[in-house]
């Protein structure tokens, strides 16, 4: 992602976040995308219970307008709320504690120990470090490494 489409991102998520949060929302990600050719504002959001369909359509109606108001944004693009899914993305330390018990995907921004994806049980989040057991062994890797991570879910 571009520096342009990063900032268009942040600004969104800048304005958003208080409205989202008066409506009992948490903003899990924001993206400013160009996909098959068109632009692509995307929200990401979640609430205690989870988010239905009605929830998205909801605050797509409320957040829109805020939007374009502010005029972030100068040329046509598509608006898209949804919700993280079941293999939940972890962008900040609150999803990592989140996470701990369960099972996550993991891609760093450089290889350690020979590798940079990881797939195992998150055990503990300390100092800094995700503690994972991946393929029966220990690992710590250090979170401002991670350039992805997400929970896998499990039947």
């Amino acid at each position: 992602m571009g520096t342009r489409t990063k900032n268009t991102a942040l600004e969104v998520a800048v304005l958003v976040e208080p409205i989202l949060k008066d409506m009992a929302f948490e903003l899990v990600n924001s993206e400013f995308v160009h996909s098959s050719g068109k632009w692509v504002l995307r929200l990401t959001i979640d609430k205690e219970g989870g988010v239905t369909i009605d929830d998205c359509a909801r605050v797509s109606r409320e957040l829109g307008d805020h939007i374009d108001v502010k005029e972030l944004i100068s040329h046509s693009y598509v608006f898209e709320v949804s919700s993280p899914g079941l293999d939940r993305p972890l962008k900040n330390e609150k999803d990592v504690f989140c996470a701990v018990g369960k099972k996550i995907k993991v891609r760093m921004n450089k290889p350690i120990q020979g590798r940079r994806n990881y797939i195992g049980y998150l055990n503990d989040f300390a100092e800094g470090l995700l503690h994972m057991k991946v393929d029966e062994k220990e690992v710590a890797l250090p979170w401002a490494e991670v350039e992805k991570a997400n929970t896998i879910y499990e039947l």
